[in-house]
């Protein structure tokens, strides 16, 4: 079985018989962006195209713009090596509605981050309030994920805490929508996997909102909250540097 790593350069070798995309991408030149096992525990290799319009996304930390092969279906380039150690996988998920006020904290703080330079290996996603999309994400050979979002704790509004949550072992609440970290996390144990290590960039809400009818959508940050969002970039930018450098280290 060929051995690869996140960074590899390949070109695309399809299996005959396969769809249009298939047949457009045959040939073409790509990156590794990361190894990923399916709930049947088979193997895909997710790559990035060499010239693709979109890839500045994946270069601003946000995943998109990359398609799936088997790995007998992609080849590495003359020159590349193909094991070799690999580097050190952060993930940053925004979570959030943004139509319910200051829920919408950790998406802001995901966009945010969208336009700083951050360590290789770290990838910022805004996962909303899609929970099953981040369930599955965590599958993913991640070391440690940073989920960003607001909880009520008792503190004036926009102060910022770390947590590193507890995860009940029998607690697995399948919730689509639902964005409770620690619901995330069972749902991801029960699909096979959860990073060794989660923190949790919490802000202190100054209003909730429900959202129960739709005169009660608000669809911006309240000013102590929009206001955190700053030293929220700069303190998960941080975290995600230290998580990096921990795993170099071990």
């Amino acid at each position: 079985m060929t051995e690869l790593r996140r960074g590899s350069r390949v070109r695309l070798v399809p299996r005959a018989g396969g769809d249009i995309f298939d047949i457009a991408l045959a040939g073409r030149t790509a990156v590794v962006e990361a190894i990923e096992e399916d709930l049947e525990g088979g193997r895909q290799v997710a790559v990035t195209l060499d010239d693709d319009p979109g890839r500045d996304l994946g270069e601003a930390r946000f995943l998109g713009h990359r398609f799936f092969f088997g790995l007998d279906e992609v080849e590495l380039l003359p020159g590349e090596t193909a094991a070799g150690p690999r580097e050190p996988r952060i993930l940053v998920a925004g979570i959030g509605n943004v139509f319910l006020g200051d829920d919408g904290f950790g998406v802001a703080v995901a966009q945010r981050l969208g336009s700083h330079r951050l360590p290789e290996g770290v990838d910022v996603v805004d996962f909303g309030i899609r929970g099953m999309d981040l369930a599955y994400a965590l599958q993913a050979d991640y070391d440690a994920v940073v989920f960003v979002d607001t909880a009520p704790r008792g503190e004036p509004p926009g102060t910022l805490s770390v947590i590193e949550p507890d995860l009940d072992p029998d607690e697995v609440v399948i919730d689509t929508h639902g964005m409770d970290p620690v619901r995330v996390l069972g749902l991801a144990r029960a699909l096979g996997r959860v990073p060794p290590r989660v923190l949790v960039v919490a802000c202190e809400p100054a209003r909730i909102v429900h959202g129960e009818h739709d005169e009660d959508l608000v669809d911006e940050l309240s000013p102590p909250v929009a206001a955190a969002v700053d030293e929220a970039v700069r303190l998960v930018a941080e975290l995600a540097a230290e998580l990096r450098r921990k795993v170099v280290e071990r």
